[in-house]
């Protein structure tokens, strides 16, 4: 077996002489190997859309690819931190590294929980700390998870062409809460499903370095940074922007060009900018992003200030209180704290709209429910451990878009089951409405003058709105919806466990129509649902057991195993053989602890139709 090691440490890819000499981290010598390079574009995310947790943060120590000869690759060995939480709603764009050519047939991620004390539960709309466990009760180290790609669609790397690598870590299936309420425990099995996937529209953070504007038709080069890294260069990444491509630079908003001409001025400024958009061209050896939003300097981070994301859960003149709040200290250190109050905001205090050149935006946009990005300076409690206080009065706060899930009443109005995250009762309203009219959650304004056309909405009806709420003290109405989309063509999420040991015979039938899970299992467990954002379905109230199958979507992602195997966790892309191995799993004496699905669920024929399965095992 060769092993290799990271290609930016040994050198072969360059963008240009000009680019090369600015980047720096892709000069170097030669391959052991002498193997021309291609660029695996890794993309990470934890797109499951339940929502179970407000924070979970790890480490990815590493990622490994093992080609088809038993050469090992590491690609990443520098450990990033990691909120899966926050991986919930957004891809992270990880590097597009250089390494050698061929077919590769496996890769492993390590995933370090030494310094997982940041585990935040959601329950039902409300926080909980919680402690993560392995399934003997003790506490979790450092795990590697072993994913084998369908031996019909491995990993190939091409000489000078890139090819996306997407790693999901499926939170819903890698835990299982056991105990809700405190001291809260969190059962782990991590299950990460790893696979060569298309590229699509699929939205995007790309973290960096900027390096030039030359040579690039409206756009840049930069050098991958991803998370909250402050020392990495993780490969090469074109930028395009176009016309309505938004930049917030240091606290100042430009559209199109003049952003892009102002960036260009930042060569000499080793401060990483983020990116927001979708992978485009992989056909060359540096691969392409599509911007729609840019991020540089003080509007992102700096060397200076904190930078707290979470939810706004009260507000009392200039006094905030954030929820849920993940913050970056100047050391790029990721922390969470449930709640951080007072956080001061004055005059000085700039106001943004991400994505959106908005004018005019004052103190009175930050409102109850408001999804925001805050920088300012903390005060710490004693301990040094714990934010007392944050002084924005010469921050910045960026309003981030919001989600809101709801049941649509008669007259026009929302029954909130949440905001930001939060469930109604861990928000207080008070003052967001002119006097006499605070918003009132059970039935909430919504203004949809924005919102494009769509189905007639009907009562009872389960919304999911994205938008910003009203403007402090100026409701109703209480939110501004850009977009509307009923529950059911929203992702879903069908999820069943097994207690104890699991189960060796989970389901009452495994053929070319897709899987039935039998709900008459002696081992079933308490949770057997059907999950639309905050709502749920007893699978148990439907007629039958619904038949899970794959439909016809163009990419599946169908994984089964555990890190116990010596094949570890299987992916398939096929649901033939996903169906083969599914038979040969429980034909012996494994054992099932969790099947997640995802897709969506069609109440008329009593089918889930998913486009991703994760059948994890008992370790």
């Amino acid at each position: 077996m060769t092993v290799v090691p990271p290609w930016r440490t040994r050198c072969v890819r360059a963008l240009r002489a000009l680019v090369c000499a600015a980047a720096a981290l892709l000069a170097a010598c030669h391959s052991s190997t002498n193997l021309p390079p291609g660029t695996p574009v890794v993309t990470m995310s934890d797109l499951t859309n339940s929502g179970d947790f407000m924070s979970y943060i790890v480490n990815i120590d590493a990622i490994q690819l093992t080609r088809i000869d038993g050469t090992v690759v590491t690609p990443l060995v520098i450990p990033q931190t990691v909120n899966l939480a926050r991986l919930n709603t957004m891809t992270e764009l990880v590097e597009a590294p250089a390494v050698p050519e061929g077919t590769y047939k496996s890769a492993l991620i390590v995933l370090d929980y030494t310094s997982t004390l940041l585990v935040w539960l959601n329950v039902n709309g409300a926080t909980q700390s919680a402690t993560p466990e392995n399934v003997s009760g003790a506490s979790l180290t450092t795990v590697a998870v072993l994913v084998t790609f369908d031996p019909a669609n491995p990993l190939i790397v091409t000489q000078g062409k890139g090819v996306r690598l997407q790693i999901d870590v499926d939170a819903t299936a890698s835990n299982e809460v056991t105990t809700p309420t405190a001291p809260a425990v969190v059962t782990v099995q991590p299950f990460v499903v790893v696979t060569p996937a298309p590229v699509d529209t699929t939205v995007m953070r790309l973290r960096g370095l900027f390096v030039t504007t030359q040579d690039v038709t409206s756009g840049f080069y930069m050098n991958t940074r991803p998370f909250y890294d402050l020392s990495s260069a993780l490969g090469a990444v074109i930028v395009h922007t176009n016309a309505q491509t938004y930049f917030n630079i240091n606290g100042v908003v430009y559209t199109g060009a003049a952003g892009l001409q102002v960036l260009a001025t930042q060569t000499q400024q080793q401060i990483p900018l983020a990116v927001y958009g979708t992978l485009a061209d992989l056909s060359g050896i540096t691969p392409t992003f599509n911007a729609t939003e840019v991020y540089f300097g003080s509007a992102q981070e700096s060397a200076l200030a904190y930078y707290l994301t979470g939810t706004v859960t009260a507000r009392s003149d200039d006094s905030l209180t954030l929820g849920a709040a993940t913050y970056i200290t100047p050391l790029g250190i990721n922390l969470y704290q449930d709640k951080v109050t007072p956080i001061t905001i004055g005059s000085g205090t700039t106001v943004f709209e991400d994505g959106i050149a908005t004018p005019g935006l004052t103190l009175a946009d930050i409102s109850v429910g408001q999804q925001v990005n805050i920088a300012g300076l903390p005060t710490y409690d004693s301990t040094g451990t714990v934010i007392t206080s944050l002084n924005a009065t010469l921050g910045q706060v960026r309003l981030q878009p919001t989600t809101l899930w709801g049941l649509q009443n008669a007259d026009g109005t929302v029954d909130v089951l949440s905001l930001g995250r939060f469930g109604p009762a861990s928000l207080s309203f008070a003052g967001t409405g002119i006097p006499g009219h605070d918003a009132t959650p059970s039935a909430y304004v919504l203004d949809t003058s924005a919102v494009p056309p769509g189905p007639v909405i009907t009562t009872g009806e389960l919304l999911q709105v994205q938008g910003s709420v009203t403007r402090f003290g100026s409701a109703p109405p209480d939110f501004t919806a850009r977009k509307i989309t009923p529950g059911p063509s929203t992702l879903q999420t069908l999820v069943v466990n097994w207690t104890g040991a699991g189960s060796a015979a989970p389901f009452s039938s495994n053929t070319s129509a897709g899987l039935v899970v039998n709900l008459a299992d002696a081992n079933l467990g308490a949770t057997h649902a059907i999950r639309t954002g905050p709502a749920s379905l007893d699978m148990k109230s439907l007629p039958a057991s619904p038949l899970i199958t794959t439909g016809t979507s163009p990419y599946l992602a169908l994984a089964i195993g555990s890190t116990s195997l010596s094949t570890g966790i299987a992916v398939y892309n096929s649901a033939a053989a996903f169906r083969t191995a599914v038979s040969s799993t429980f034909s012996g004496s494994n054992k099932i602890t969790k099947l997640v699905a995802y897709g969506q669920y069609d109440s008329a024929s009593n089918t889930f139709v998913a486009s991703r399965i994760s059948v994890a095992l008992h370790e």
